[in-house]
């Protein structure tokens, strides 16, 4: 019996765009399913068959997406990415830890829960440059450089009263010293797809796609690719991004993303993550 997937999205980019096309071409049947147009009877467990064999989870939205997720998992539907790797992968804190217990290079993290101890951290410890980041988050929104005292306390300020708890989790890494690029790598299953650099864009010290960063194909090393599957295997596997800098140090991994885009690295690598995506779909299926 031939197996059926289901592509779970809230807003349509490239990305998805180019997963419904690889499943046409490989006469695989594909249903999209916008988020934001079901509900759920979640005391009802039985399965629903309308999201297939496998659902693949594109949402925008890290919530709708890790909730929907848990919720078709309890109705018995095998989901990439699995509720495990996603919520891993979705909050910054959990990915870093995890990182950290497998000794895995990551920059150096610190985390404090009120404005006064956040700032003591950065005078005592951490020191300036830093930088915080929210706990969840993507596309570089809401990541500042701490440069001096003065700019950490008018951020933490301003953190203090934007009124959702999440921001109350004062999130601080060392200002990793690093060329004007990082290095994502697309992991699928046990295979790297793609590794690409991605440069900043012109007045922007972030190096996201989405924020104007150009890419560039990245030759990893048999080290580096080994670090970057142990990065994926650690999160729990599945379609992932990984993502890197250069250090006078060495190589050190900063985030592993769930719902990872992927334009730029195939742009770049003329490499058909789409079509390994529904293989690996396919895969899982046949499980």
């Amino acid at each position: 019996m031939a197996q059926t997937l289901s592509l779970l999205y809230d807003r349509v980019r490239v990305e998805e765009k180019e997963i419904i096309n690889a499943a046409q071409k490989k006469g695989v049947e594909l249903r999209p399913i916008d988020a934001k147009e079901i509900h759920f009877t979640i005391t009802d467990t039985s399965k629903d068959e309308a999201f297939g064999d496998v659902a693949i989870e594109r949402c925008v939205s890290h919530f709708r997406g890790l909730y929907i997720t848990s919720i078709l998992e309890n109705k018995g539907v095998a989901v990439i990415n699995p509720f495990g790797v996603a919520s891993i992968c979705g909050d910054k804190l959990l990915c870093t830890m995890r990182l950290a217990k497998a000794g895995i290079p990551t920059p150096k993290t610190m985390v404090a829960f009120t404005k006064d101890e956040a700032m003591k951290v950065l005078d005592e410890e951490m020191g300036y440059p830093a930088v915080i980041k929210p706990v969840f988050g993507s596309w570089g929104r809401l990541i500042a450089p701490l440069k001096d005292r003065e700019t950490a306390q008018a951020l933490l300020e301003d953190r203090e009263e934007m009124g959702n708890p999440l921001y109350q989790i004062y999130y601080i890494q060392e200002m990793v010293e690093r060329p004007p690029r990082d290095i994502r790598t697309v992991v699928v299953g046990d295979q790297i797809a793609a590794s690409i650099y991605r440069y900043s864009a012109p007045d922007d010290w972030r190096t996201n796609i989405a924020r104007g960063g150009r890419a560039e194909v990245c030759n990893l090393t048999e080290d580096f690719k080994d670090m970057v599957l142990k990065a994926a295997e650690v999160v729990g596997t599945g379609v992932l991004g990984v993502d890197a800098m250069e250090t006078k140090e060495g190589i050190v991994i900063h985030e592993v993303n769930s719902t990872v885009e992927f334009k730029g690295a195939m742009s770049a690598a003329e490499v058909d993550i789409p079509g390994m995506i529904i293989d690996y779909a396919i895969g899982e299926a046949r499980r």
